[in-house]
């Protein structure tokens, strides 16, 4: 049985040496909430720290190779796939992270992509903070995962995760 305590009780890092490879792929979200004047400075590339969702996309494709570095008994994978997509919603004054990590491996990537999710978002709250530190970074999420032995999971089919996004999004 894999799990993150040894004999003695103490956390250690999950041998998955024994574990097969497989394809593996996680999708993480995140929302930033800001005030509309904010929002257009993203739309329009006028934010006084430069392009901030290209800076974003960098942060989070950065993070995801450094998980690792950031998660206790997190493993260093070698990723074959990282994606992050930013889009701004203006009806909803607000930036949609969402975040594709895959790789060929023994172990999945679900961290990988919610890291990734997580500083992209925090980039562009960093990159805007001095136009509004209001804002409010929400609603980080596993979206998908596919591979390993735990198999496939979709937050469209688990109602918890449905209803945690319903109470945390307000449109």
């Amino acid at each position: 049985m894999l799990t993150h305590f040894d004999a003695s009780g103490h956390a250690h890092m999950v041998d998955v040496s024994a574990k097969p490879d497989s394809h593996r792929v996680a999708i993480a979200e995140a929302y930033v909430n800001m005030r509309p004047e904010t929002l257009e400075l993203v739309m329009a590339g006028t934010a006084a720290k430069g392009d901030v969702l290209g800076v974003a996309r960098i942060a989070g494709i950065m993070a995801a190779k450094r998980t690792a570095d950031l998660i206790p008994l997190c493993h260093p994978l070698a990723l074959t796939r990282v994606a992050v997509d930013l889009n701004p919603e203006p009806g909803k004054t607000r930036v949609h992270v969402r975040t594709t990590v895959a790789t060929s491996g023994q172990t999945g990537v679900e961290i990988e992509a919610l890291t990734a999710a997580s500083v992209a978002a925090l980039t562009i709250y960093d990159m805007l903070k001095a136009a509004e530190r209001g804002m409010c970074v929400t609603g980080l999420r596993l979206l998908h995962k596919e591979g390993g032995k735990s198999g496939r999971y979709d937050a469209t089919n688990d109602a918890r995760a449905i209803e945690n996004s319903e109470r945390d999004h307000v449109d």
